[in-house]
């Protein structure tokens, strides 16, 4: 069995979705190209995913000149019922905030307190 971390994986912790959800939430002006390099899938791959994540209401797009920034939406839930009621925003920002927040990422200041990481967004409606 390999150690984690170690480059013999087979196999990763994150989705091909996921990575590229944390890659924008990093860095919101990031082309298509940047992001396929920094995530290790094709281009083509990257811009279906994106276009999944976009419908699904997790980003929107904005053409700003001839580039395209993305918003993430950290009020989206997970899809997943095992975090049935969990937001996608403090587990972006714990991810994201090793990226440069220069850039206009998400920073693990500027989403809610930790307890809507592990309370269910029903139960904080109560």
């Amino acid at each position: 069995m390999s150690e984690p971390g170690t480059s013999d994986s087979k196999w990763t912790l994150l989705t091909g979705h996921g990575h590229v959800l944390v890659e924008i939430a990093r860095n919101p002006g990031a082309r298509l190209r940047d992001i396929s390099t920094v995530v290790k899938l094709t281009e083509r791959t990257v811009q279906a995913i994106v276009t999944d994540l976009e419908e699904a209401g997790y980003i929107t797009r904005d053409r700003e000149g001839r580039r395209t920034r993305y918003t993430i939406n950290p009020d989206s839930l997970f899809r997943h019922p095992a975090q049935d009621g969990h937001r996608v925003g403090p587990f972006l920002a714990l991810l994201s905030a090793a990226g440069d927040s220069a850039a206009g990422g998400i920073a693990a200041a500027d989403i809610a307190a930790v307890d809507s990481a592990v309370v269910p967004a029903d139960d904080r409606l109560a």
